[in-house]
């Protein structure tokens, strides 16, 4: 489990928080269950009307990754491909199914199954290159509910400072509760920005970076597939590999 985000979310708030104290604040001042119902039921409300039931099931799925990322282990991928291309080069493209059981990514075992099915390095190409292409469209269709959340929240907390205004204008007899009543209005808009840009948004573009680091892997397989078709000798296929792997090995190195 990767607990950054969950400390990112604290840094932001806390920081808020602890802002306000040293001005002055009282964290009470700050506390509002109708106004973080209004932003968050209203966000997400809206966010469903717009969006199709299997966008909602990718949702749930996709969604966990925010802290288990499980990014696949490129170094790991490479030594497969390697391993299966020295066996396609020695004792032909049929052998490598004796090796298929040992190989943990299922899109690369996919791959080098249907080449040992006969299947030409075009056709793997064309088929895994719309598996790919489909999964990223899920994916990243999830991360942009989630922006749309955040989009929408700083609107909904609006509506949620104009109600709270209408209520102090229909009990201006009561002086002395005005001024509260009015700053009780804003801490909707309050929520409305802080969730959008300290939550919403943010959980959007980090679930975008994990789609794009599947679809660069996704990539990395697919030329790795290509060369083993191609009978690459291990030299050619690991530089075509290093591609990928750079920025990888950089930081295990560090």
């Amino acid at each position: 489990m990767d607990p950054s985000p969950l400390l990112a979310t604290l840094l932001g708030f806390g920081a808020i928080l602890i802002g306000n104290v040293l001005e002055g604040g009282h964290l009470s001042s700050l506390l509002s269950g109708i106004s973080l119902l209004i932003v968050v039921g209203g966000s997400l409300g809206a966010t469903w009307l717009g969006s199709t039931n299997e966008e909602l099931k990718n949702l749930v799925k996709f969604t966990p990754r925010l802290v288990r990322p499980v990014l696949a282990d490129r170094n790991k991928l490479a030594t497969d491909m390697l391993k299966a291309s020295n066996v396609a080069r020695r004792e032909g493209m049929l052998a490598v199914e004796g090796i298929l059981p040992q190989i943990e990514d299922s899109y690369l075992r996919k791959g080098l199954q249907m080449l040992v099915d006969g299947h030409s390095a075009e056709d793997v190409r064309k088929i895994l290159e719309l598996e790919a292409e489909i999964e990223e469209h899920h994916h990243v269709a999830v991360a942009k509910l989630w922006e749309t959340v955040g989009a929408f929240g700083p609107t909904v907390g609006i509506v949620g400072a104009v109600l709270g205004l209408i209520h102090v204008m229909n009990n201006l007899d009561d002086a002395a509760a005005v001024g509260p009543g009015i700053a009780a209005a804003f801490t909707a808009t309050l929520y409305g920005v802080g969730f959008a840009n300290l939550t919403f948004i943010p959980v959007g573009n980090r679930l975008k970076k994990i789609a794009n680091s599947d679809m660069e892997v996704r990539q990395m397989v697919l030329t790795g597939l290509d060369a083993i078709a191609a009978g690459s000798n291990a030299r050619q296929l690991e530089e075509m590999l290093a591609v990928y792997q750079h920025g990888h090995k950089k930081k295990e190195a560090a």
